[in-house]
């Protein structure tokens, strides 16, 4: 099969041929329909992820038709149209017989544990506990972004952030997650303060229905900023959310809460980035929760699908650019020059 792989951090990666992947005797190989170029993707290949051994090839939000599946699994047959979130469970662990599979003690992920979905195939363990059904009206390039951005954003801004309607939600960073977060917020009533430094991820936090937009420019950094949010919410966000992952954007999202607020850091945290300096004593004082964000399990997609298929929630939109997978590797390496808007999606059988 044809694959993006990369052999050195930092360095571009080429498309070449390496061999199929086996369906493992849990799991399923699944011929890739789209995939998502997401941030995360981006740290593996700078080599901000431990679980990555070289040669790699990333990739791990993905949609597909299911090619082969292993004897051992009893729900899934060749043909069948699935997403799969991007922590795999193992379904038997303390966390998985809780139901918390997005934390699972032993979990895998492709793209990071294993090679991943920038591939014309990739193999999935533990099939019948992760692998999602994708409703036959939606595209797999829509459907690619449910495994990770799209999927995250939700169980952060309702499950974990417990949204209510007309409270106030910062999103701070507008990139895939942060946008799919103000889409979500927006569908279930909340007024959406949208923080980024681009204009272009800003003009589409407005169309998705923002209700203040603040460029986070020339504002002095974390406390300028949420003295800006502050101000436009009346006192401060219900529900902020980091849906970048800097020290900077966590620091800024705890501080612009109102009193007995609620974080939740969403965007990943590099250790090269050192860690946010968060103000504790604020959080005391003023009884502020600090939550955290991994995914959601397969057998939580249910309300969200509902939404989509409702039209409630239109992840179409974010879809910004599709490119075939030889334009992958340069789309990879331009991540990291500057900030980004909307959402890229590779299709491996797109021509060149």
């Amino acid at each position: 099969m044809r694959a993006v792989v990369f052999e050195r951090y930092g360095r571009e990666p080429e498309v070449r041929e390496v061999p199929d992947p086996v369906a493992p005797e849990h799991g399923v190989v699944v011929r890739v329909g789209a995939t998502g170029l997401c941030r995360s993707d981006w740290h593996g290949w700078m080599g901000h992820d431990p679980d990555i051994t070289l040669p790699h090839v990333p990739g791990h939000e993905l949609a597909g038709v299911v090619e082969a599946v292993g004897a051992g699994v009893a729900n899934w047959r060749p043909g069948d149209r699935v997403t799969v979130p991007f922590v795999c469970a193992c379904g038997r662990c303390a966390a998985c017989a809780a139901g918390h599979q997005q934390v699972c003690e032993r979990q895998t992920q492709p793209g990071f544990t294993h090679w991943g979905s920038f591939a014309e195939y990739v193999a999935l363990e533990h099939a019948d506990v992760n692998l999602v059904s994708v409703p036959e009206e939606l595209s797999f390039a829509t459907a690619a972004g449910l495994g990770c951005r799209f999927a995250t954003a939700f169980r952060a801004v309702v499950a974990q952030g417990r949204l209510t309607a007309g409270e106030w939600v910062a999103v701070h960073g507008c990139g895939g997650v942060g946008l799919s977060a103000v889409m979500i917020a927006v569908a279930c009533g909340a007024r959406v303060v949208a923080v980024d430094i681009s204009p272009r991820a800003l003009d589409l936090a407005r169309k998705f229905g923002a209700a203040e937009c603040v460029d986070a420019t020339g504002l002095g950094g974390a406390d300028g900023t949420a003295d800006r949010v502050r101000e436009l919410t009346g006192g401060g966000a219900h529900l902020s959310l980091d849906a970048l992952g800097s020290p900077a954007t966590c620091v800024a999202s705890v501080q612009s809460l109102r009193r007995r607020g609620r974080h939740v850091q969403v965007g990943l945290l590099p250790s090269a980035a050192g860690d946010p300096v968060v103000p504790m004593g604020r959080v005391i004082g003023e009884e502020l929760e600090i939550l955290g964000s991994h995914g959601m399990a397969a057998h939580a997609y249910g309300p969200m699908l509902e939404m989509v298929r409702s039209g409630a929630l239109r992840p179409d939109m974010l879809v910004t650019s599709v490119i075939p997978l030889d334009a992958a590797p340069a789309a990879l390496s331009a991540m990291g020059t500057g900030p980004g808007a909307g959402v890229t999606i590779i299709e491996p059988g797109r021509a060149a």
